[in-house]
């Protein structure tokens, strides 16, 4: 393998990326940090046991009765961080983050992702 392709990115989100441990997912939410830009809510621990991020999207059944547009949403998030993950891939920590909406209406993409992407840089990652 060549230097130049160990320096690039995956933009993939595999599974082993996502945020599935009950006992990881509640000690985010009791002790995790947080930041906010609307209609984003982001909560983030560190995270010692992996080289990666770990995410979680979550979409307030509240807010969005009907499930296909809370799986849009969630669909819309989701791509907007697999083609944004770079900004934070090559960082010294690793997180556990949730990413939560918190708007009351269904954002476009554009707007999801500028969103997201100003909430990413927010995140207190040490690059090289």
């Amino acid at each position: 393998m060549s230097e130049a392709s160990k320096n690039i990115v995956s933009v993939k989100f595999p599974k082993k990326e996502k945020l599935t441990s009950k006992k990881l997912i509640e000690e985010l939410f009791k002790k995790g940090s947080s930041a906010h830009s609307y209609p984003f809510l982001i909560k983030y621990t560190p995270n010692q046991e992996d080289d990666f991020h770990k995410v979680l999207i979550s979409v307030s059944k509240r807010n969005f009765k009907r499930a296909v547009d809370r799986n849009l949403l969630k669909r819309r998030i989701r791509e907007a961080y697999r083609l944004n993950k770079h900004l934070i891939a090559d960082s010294e920590k690793f997180f556990n983050i949730a990413f939560i909406y918190i708007g009351k209406e269904i954002a476009n993409f554009q707007d999801i992702e500028s969103k997201l992407i100003k909430l990413i840089k927010r995140l207190p990652v040490n690059k090289n």
